[in-house]
């Protein structure tokens, strides 16, 4: 799907570059060639040796279709790899590559570097997406708008407080991600089941300098039967892309012909129908959806990985060093494709009050009963409003005709006077100050 000529232009170019089978490769060779730079200045190998490896660690010197036929009749992920690279290395060096290391440590190290580097890409347009957002907040701070529960008219409030909202949650994920990233993928050098064996109390000192010269942190307990801390990040993604899902539905319901109170950007040639010329189709939010969809998708098989057989188990890890690639790409081009929508999304504040009116006073219902708490009891008022409320509603009158029908708010106490309560701008409660309240915490944040 990462390459389709129909779906390729889903997904962020960026980080497709960083999982493609060259990039993986120069990951693996920049883990063992580091492993020999860190055992080689702690004295466990020549320091010629670990020169030539360095030297030789270019992924551009491998045949990548011979190494695949070579995959596949070895029944091996890294073996024929080794054996070009011992190729190139000559003797004596060759004897020094993947010195006291395993497979899945080379693996799971370059795996991390990668990790890493899709991270800062994601936070890039996570944080575009956060900015955009943060504008809308505060642009739209005092526009009034219907807010809804349940699919139905609930209380008036601002479009700057939905947009807040948003925000907040995004800034959550920001720093959820941030705090998981560098624990969730360490540098593994354990060896065959993570006791050191080979390499013995040098090897955790070859582990963390290794750490120290990827930018990674050290596992300390690297053993290969574990991937709760992978799972974690890996679940932080699917809440960010569970919040990327919401926005982008709320977008689809507020394009909806009949609300028409926001829009993603169009330009000509954007085409919605092949058939019916007039739709503008929210195809960025849908895509949006798509993507969150995908990703979540994938989740549950990357806690289903931590159960593993013994202190190895390639049933499993088969599973995550397909999936996890998947996994960046996809929550790369979440990030991607919802700073896109929310950079050019379009609000319509004349359609917003329209529809804030569409219910004829209804929506200020609670505005009513709390002023009218002052003559008498909050269920007495709720009472009255609901009957007045259920008698607007089966007459088709407006909500202040159906209260004033009512007997007994024919002598209300002027404290209690409905005038310009049922005016739905003027109940908006803290709306305004809390969208410029968060966005600007937000941004003091970044």
């Amino acid at each position: 799907m990462f390459e389709s000529f129909v779906t390729r232009h889903w997904f962020n170019e960026a980080a497709k570059a960083v999982w493609s089978d060259a990039a993986t490769l120069q990951a693996w060779l920049d883990v063992e060639a580091t492993l020999a730079q860190a055992q080689a200045e702690l004295g466990v190998i020549p320091t010629h040796a670990a020169n030539v490896i360095r030297a030789q660690a270019q992924a551009g010197r491998f045949d990548l279709d011979a190494l695949a036929a070579e995959i596949a009749f070895a029944q091996h992920p890294l073996v024929p790899v080794l054996h070009r690279f011992e190729a190139l290395c000559g003797e004596p060096a060759a004897g020094y590559i993947h010195w006291g290391a395993t497979t899945q440590n080379i693996f799971d190290t370059a795996s991390a570097l990668q990790m890493q580097q899709t991270h800062r890409l994601l936070l890039q347009h996570l944080g575009a997406a956060i900015e955009a957002i943060a504008a809308l907040a505060v642009e739209h701070a005092d526009t009034p708008m219907a807010g809804r529960t349940h699919g139905q008219h609930a209380l008036p409030m601002t479009f700057g407080l939905k947009a807040a909202g948003w925000l907040d949650e995004l800034d959550r994920h920001r720093v959820r991600l941030n705090s998981r990233i560098a624990a969730s993928f360490p540098a593994c050098m354990g060896g065959a089941i993570g006791s050191f064996a080979a390499t013995g109390e040098v090897g955790r000192r070859v582990e963390t300098l290794l750490a120290g010269k990827l930018g990674l942190q050290p596992a300390g307990l690297s053993m290969r039967s574990s991937y709760d801390r992978a799972a974690d990040y890996v679940c932080g993604l699917g809440l960010l892309a569970g919040t990327a899902q919401k926005i982008a539905q709320d977008v689809v319901f507020l394009q909806r012909t009949e609300i028409g109170e926001a829009a993603e950007s169009f330009h000509m040639g954007k085409v919605g129908s092949s058939t019916m010329a007039q739709k503008r189709n929210p195809s960025t939010a849908l895509l949006l959806v798509s993507l969150a969809r995908l990703l979540r998708a994938r989740v549950p098989p990357a806690i289903e990985a931590m159960v593993r057989m013994d202190e190895g188990d390639s049933s499993s890890t088969n599973v995550t060093d397909t999936m996890l690639p998947e996994i960046a790409v996809i929550a790369t081009s979440i990030a991607e494709t919802l700073a896109t929508l929310t950079r050019g999304l379009q609000v319509d504040a004349v359609a917003m009050r329209r529809n804030l009116r569409l219910t004829r006073g209804l929506i200020s219902s609670e505005a009513a009963m709390m002023r009218l708490t002052s003559a008498m009891g909050r269920h007495e008022a709720h009472r009255i409003l609901y009957n007045a409320a259920q008698q607007a509603v089966s007459q088709d009158v407006d909500f202040e005709d159906a209260l004033r029908q009512d007997a007994a708010l024919a002598d209300l106490p002027a404290s209690a006077d409905l005038e310009g309560v049922l005016d739905p701008q003027a109940y908006v409660g803290q709306s305004a100050t809390l969208a410029r309240e968060t966005a600007k915490r937000v941004g003091a944040q970044r």
